[in-house]
């Protein structure tokens, strides 16, 4: 017995569904000097003088200074200072410039600011003899170059003035995807950083999950040599990795109405029904005991619609009503080393081996993640579609609530009121029971005092309900579809509706 998924139930309602990034943040490092051994090996290198770094650095940075001139001198644009007490949010401040600009391919506007950067700083240690620089941080002048690029749309890069040059690009995927439906002539409207409609939702899609990785990685080297000239005049390259990303999944609705008729009701549930474990399997792993992350819920509102944010580590799992007309769901992730992926591992011995590890950072890496988050997304959106379903129907219910038989033998129905009904569900579905089934042991492990024999007798009678399913010729066993929805109308029903109404109708 299968859930309707919101997709399938509101199909009518619907524009369609797109998956695709949203935010992409990728910092560039000037190999070797973004680390301190690089550094000092550089500087030893080109006969420099450790003490000596002061003067390495300044002309770099003066040279910084005098092509932002240029560049703004060039394209008629004045360089704005931003002070940390004006409160400026550059985004508001380049859409009021749009408006007036135009879209066209281009130098938008530049910013500068004094912010905090990643520094050195010589260092001579007496005990070893030996001359070095050690990390330290400071602050220096950034400039934020907001451009237009004729395929990535909308992006800024911000370049500091001091070594060791740490960049920082900016770019969003549903702005590379309207390059992209516009080269093809496919019609759409977009707000902001989603559609409202497009013509060709099936194109759309294969075309979001075609992002050209080489095409990227030679955009980022021409903005780097373009607005950071000091990679070329060291003789040295960037390499980029992933600092944030994005992927979102939309369900474009027709109208406001029909996504609001069932949007507060399902954030209200999410709030309560949402375990840390839920938080685990949405993003394909097992929550351990110990481990030492954090992981929770936050709902709040703000002027683009309510969300409801679930957090496990450097990974959030977004859900929001983008407008009033976009059921949002957005998977962003600070740390991709978070996830793994088959890969090729190379060890210190010099031998490699294929195996599942931890994903690396950089952007090269922009595929395999696709699959994990839109992965992340699609079980988000079957539990919510669980949770959305208003009633179990009246053949759901019988099949729950009233005895069944089967080979001669009677098996008791559930009741969701009783404790001890609903203490088991609770108990299955933990995140791990999710993903890696569970067992007559596992099981006993949670319920003491209960030996095999009574568990044996209760998974017999949740698999003859339909709740259950057993895997081949394996004792373990899973939730089906059914099962899963029940499990999720139990905690939804005691918790939300029949308790708190009990509690509040007190004399």
């Amino acid at each position: 017995m299968t859930t309707e998924s919101l997709a399938d139930k509101y199909t009518a309602d619907l524009q369609g569904v797109l998956h695709c990034y949203d935010r992409i943040i990728i910092s560039g490092h000037l190999q070797p000097l973004c680390y301190p051994q690089g550094m000092t090996k550089y500087l030893y290198d080109q006969s420099i003088r450790i003490f000596a770094y002061t003067d390495f650095a300044a002309p770099l940075r003066d040279q910084i200074r005098a092509n932002a001139q240029a560049i703004a001198k060039e394209n008629n644009v004045e360089i704005e200072f931003i002070r940390k007490s004006e409160g400026l949010r550059k985004e508001d401040r380049i859409q009021a410039i749009l408006q007036t600009r135009g879209d066209h391919p281009g130098l938008v506007h530049i910013f500068t600011a004094m912010e905090r950067c990643p520094a050195y700083r010589p260092w001579h240690d007496k005990q070893s003899g030996k001359t070095y620089v050690k990390s330290t941080s400071g602050k220096c002048l950034h400039y934020y170059f907001y451009f237009i690029d004729e395929e990535l749309g909308l992006c800024y890069l911000r370049v500091p003035t001091w070594c060791p040059f740490r960049l920082q690009f900016y770019c969003n995927g549903h702005n590379w995807l309207a390059r992209q439906l516009k080269q093809r002539g496919i019609a759409f409207e977009q707000h902001d950083n989603a559609f409202l409609t497009i013509a060709d939702l099936q194109t759309a899609n294969q075309l979001a999950a075609q992002f050209d990785i080489q095409k990227l990685q030679a955009k980022l080297d021409s903005f780097a040599q373009r607005y950071c000239p000091v990679a070329a005049t060291l003789g040295l390259e960037y390499s980029w990795s992933l600092m944030q990303v994005e992927y979102a999944t939309d369900l474009i609705f027709k109208r406001q109405q029909t996504l609001q008729a069932f949007f507060p009701g399902l954030v209200e549930t999410l709030i309560q029904a949402v375990k840390p474990a839920d938080v685990a399997t949405f993003l394909g792993r097992k929550l351990h005991s110990n481990y030492q992350g954090e992981a929770g819920n936050r709902f709040n509102v703000r002027w683009l619609g309510r969300r409801i944010k679930h957090t496990m580590g450097p990974v959030a799992l977004k859900l929001y009503d983008k407008f009033n007309l976009i059921l949002r769901i957005e998977t962003t992730v600070t740390d991709v080393s978070f996830f793994k992926q088959y890969r090729q591992v190379q060890h210190r011995d010099g031998t490699t081996t294929t195996t599942w590890a931890a994903m690396k950072k950089t952007i090269y890496s922009l595929p395999a993640l696709q699959e994990v988050l839109l992965a992340a997304n699609q079980r988000y959106l079957q539990f919510i579609s669980e949770v959305e379903t208003p009633a179990v129907g009246v053949q759901k219910l019988q099949q729950l609530a009233e005895t069944q038989e089967e080979n001669g033998r009677r098996y008791k129905g559930f009741n969701l009121l009783t404790e001890e009904d609903a203490s088991f569900f609770r108990l299955l579905v933990r995140g791990e029971f999710f993903i890696s089934g569970f067992t007559n042991q596992s099981l006993r492990q949670h319920l003491p005092g209960q030996n095999s024999g009574w568990v044996t007798r209760l998974l017999k009678r949740l698999r003859v309900h339909g709740l259950i399913k057993k895997v081949g010729r394996r004792y373990k066993y899973y939730l089906t579809k059914f099962g899963r929805q029940v499990v999720t109308m139990a905690m939804k029903l005691r918790e939300m509706w029949v308790i708190p109404a009990l509690a509040y109708g007190q004399a």
